[in-house]
């Protein structure tokens, strides 16, 4: 069965965390690096992956 895993994208600009997303740990192996749109910036920008807490 495949390992999804919950991860959170952070702005490498302002440093908010906009979006959450899933990413399947066996086949992906390096952090997620997406260009998303940022509200705080109003611009698109890189997003990386960052830590959830779990609760």
């Amino acid at each position: 069965m495949a390992q999804k895993h919950l991860v959170k994208l952070v702005c490498t600009v302002c440093g908010s965390s906009n979006y959450y997303t899933h990413r399947n740990a066996k086949s992906v192996t390096e952090k997620l690096e997406l260009i998303k749109y940022c509200k705080k910036e109003r611009k698109r920008t890189l997003h990386k992956e960052g830590k959830v807490k779990s609760s």
